[in-house]
């Protein structure tokens, strides 16, 4: 860091020398310049809250006879349900083993994370992370109600929650055709 400040006031001074002329015009192109590129670094930084307030997920048709979902902009299939009477929203995970909690929702729906037992072990595509296996007294999608749901919650970092196969299995069909994934109870 103290040799980039050494060579960024070398590049200065010379700048500054060699256009002392026309300071105030060359002061305005800095100015300018480093408003641009504050305004990348903050796009940049900020594109992952941007795109997750901005971007639409995709809602559910729910039917007597099937819920069908479409791809969300991301490629990914979205679905809310509400756990304990709390809505979370869950990216549909078919590799998933059971309904993985991040910590946030965790809290959100009456557990309290810090409070749980993290003694199992998950395989991701990330490497192990430590998980706590939970019972989820109701999950509703709609009508439809499911109670005594296994799930974990995830002792390491996960931005949203996981639908697994422990509550996807209790349909009889799950299909995709295109960008559709149909539920069929």
């Amino acid at each position: 860091m103290l040799y980039l400040l050494i060579l960024l006031t070398v590049i200065g001074g010379a700048f500054f020398v060699g256009n002392r002329p026309s300071l105030g015009q060359t002061a305005r192109t800095f100015g300018t310049w480093f408003l641009i590129f504050v305004g990348f670094i903050a796009a940049y930084g900020l594109w992952e809250d941007v795109q997750s307030q901005f971007q639409p997920r995709t809602a559910a048709v729910v039917t007597d006879d099937a819920i069908t979902i479409q791809r969300s902009f991301d490629g990914h299939f979205h679905l809310q349900l509400d756990v304990n009477g709390t809505p979370v929203d869950f990216l549909v995970d078919t590799g998933a083993t059971d309904v993985v909690l991040s910590q946030a929702d965790a809290a959100r729906v009456g557990l309290n994370p810090d409070s749980l037992r993290y003694t199992a072990r998950a395989e991701t595509a990330n490497g192990t992370v430590d998980i706590a296996p939970v019972r989820l007294q109701e999950v509703a999608l709609g009508d439809l109600v499911q109670r005594n749901v296994r799930a974990s919650v995830n002792g390491g970092e996960l931005s949203f929650s996981l639908l697994g196969m422990s509550y996807l299995s209790r349909f009889d069909t799950l299909q995709i055709q295109g960008n559709r994934l149909t539920l069929i109870p």
